[in-house]
């Protein structure tokens, strides 16, 4: 069996990432959607929050599963759960140049392949960090947030 790990701390969950975690489903026999905790970041939702985030909107992919990433390096991880892949998703040539060092260590740390998905040209443009920008300051983000997320994020600002 295929398992990949899509990692990150979707702050909030988007319509990007759902559409890049989807074509993974679409290549591995599972996919683990891995919710991190950078402490070094200012999250606007708890990890729970962010976890439930994710096994709402993605519960139409029955090969994922949602799981906390916890303390440590994401190779440990992978190895630990048996993933022979990462799957990450590229908005532009910027993410390409940041996440290409990380792809080479994790294959010298793990023996795990990195798989770079391009986002669809609808989200290319779309961020957490963007996202949360904008709703603050009463912009409309219904095209690129599920329903949940749009209501939480909504109620926070």
């Amino acid at each position: 069996m295929s398992r990949a790990v899509c990692p990150g701390s979707f702050d909030p969950l988007h319509n990007g990432h759902i559409e890049v975690i989807g074509r993974a489903a679409s290549l591995f026999d599972e996919v683990l959607v891995a919710v991190s905790t950078n402490y070094a970041k200012n999250y606007r939702f708890s990890g729970e929050e962010r976890i439930a985030f994710c096994v709402d909107s993605l519960a139409h992919l029955p090969n994922i599963r949602v799981v906390p990433m916890g303390a440590g390096l994401l190779a440990d991880f992978c190895r630990e759960n048996g993933a022979t892949a990462l799957v990450k998703g590229l908005r532009s040539s910027l993410d390409f140049d940041y996440e290409l060092p990380m792809a080479t260590m994790n294959r010298h740390l793990a023996d795990v392949e990195t798989v770079f998905l391009p986002t669809g040209t609808d989200f290319a443009h779309v961020s957490s960090t963007l996202l949360k920008e904008v709703a603050a300051l009463g912009g409309d983000i219904r095209p690129f947030v599920p329903d949940a997320v749009l209501r939480r994020l909504v109620d926070r600002v």
